[in-house]
């Protein structure tokens, strides 16, 4: 392995704001805690999270980095105290607090998965945040069950592409929403037996006319205060709504007799905030469910485009026009 430098490049928001305030900077390289392994940084999943903390209106958990940066692959530099997990030159991909935008982060241990079978180093970092972010809330918190039907509105973002994959693959039927006849037909060809283009058509109407009497089981949503309502609409006696993002805004109304005559349940949750001991619990969740799926080639990483970490401004604008499919990268 090479030696581990004392300074390293990484992204730094200089003007918060629109993605011209992205610079290139310089920082000492991180030294992993007790309970920490230091990653060598091959790629870093960018997320919409990281365009709203370069507006500043996402701010890091207390203690976590400021670096932008929530998902990451690459290869164990250095381990912390304490750590037998790990040793010096595995492959790694992990979920961060922050710090993921750089060519070194540390990374507790239990945040840390292997590459799974099939999938190459770079590429990886497209797993962690999507694959946790769909196990936690559409199978632990939704409870989605084989037989059940789902609707994903936002089937072609990363988390979509994601959900769409992992319920089929699980036995569940998917419904989607997307933007474009484009996105519809890539949606259908992972699995979604049906997309609907919200721009042309409405998506309540079409869902009904698709899915008949058995109706929608759980909705993952992103949307947030535009479609709540909607949402509500759709689903059925004992249906779960799952909120992940407030695209349209946070405030909302709700009809309570709705809610209660249907036995509906609404929920919703966020990853970054959680306590390490709380991601863990996930991440075991996920190597045990999700990754056998991806080593066996029935779930797979949807990748838009890779960028080089100096481009991190233009990768920044593409993830807010919305027209990417999948998953956007940074490739130190």
């Amino acid at each position: 392995m090479a030696a581990i430098p004392k300074r390293m490049r990484t992204v730094e928001v200089t003007t918060p704001g629109e993605p011209e305030g992205l610079s290139i900077g310089e920082r000492a390289v991180p030294v992993p805690s007790a309970g920490e392994v230091l990653l060598r940084v091959a790629a870093a999943g960018v997320n919409r999270a990281d365009t709203m903390q370069r507006r500043g209106n996402y701010p890091p958990p207390s203690g976590a980095s400021d670096v932008l940066g929530l998902e990451v692959s690459g290869t164990v530099a250095a381990v912390g105290d304490a750590v037998s997990q790990w040793k010096v030159g595995d492959p790694v991909c992990a979920l961060l607090a922050g710090g993921g935008y750089a060519e070194y982060c540390a990374v507790p241990v239990p945040q840390c998965l292997p590459i799974p079978d099939g999938i190459n180093l770079v590429d990886a970092a497209a797993l962690p945040e999507v694959a946790l972010t769909v196990w936690t809330n559409v199978f632990e918190r939704a409870r989605l069950r084989a037989g059940e039907t789902l609707l994903v509105h936002g089937g072609s973002s990363g988390i979509g592409t994601m959900a769409i994959q992992l319920a089929a693959a699980l036995g569940s039927r998917v419904v989607v929403t997307a933007g474009s006849a484009e996105k519809c037909r890539v949606c259908e060809s992972l699995g979604a037996s049906l997309a609907i283009n919200y721009r042309e058509t409405d998506f309540v109407e079409a869902a009904r006319q698709a899915v008949g009497p058995s109706g929608i089981d759980v909705i993952l949503d992103m949307v947030g205060q535009a479609y709540f309502q909607r949402n509500m609409e759709l689903l059925n006696l004992e249906g779960r709504l799952v909120i992940i993002a407030l695209m349209s805004g946070a405030a909302t109304d709700i009809n309570l007799a709705t809610l209660m005559s249907r036995r509906l349940t609404v929920t919703g949750s966020t990853l970054r905030a959680r306590t390490v001991e709380q991601k863990g619990a996930v991440v075991d969740a996920v190597r045990e469910r999700v990754w056998p799926l991806v080593a066996k080639g029935r779930v797979r990483p949807v990748i838009h485009q890779r960028f080089p970490l100096a481009d991190v401004g233009e990768a920044h604008r593409l993830m807010e026009t919305s027209v990417h499919i999948g998953k956007l990268l940074l490739v130190t």
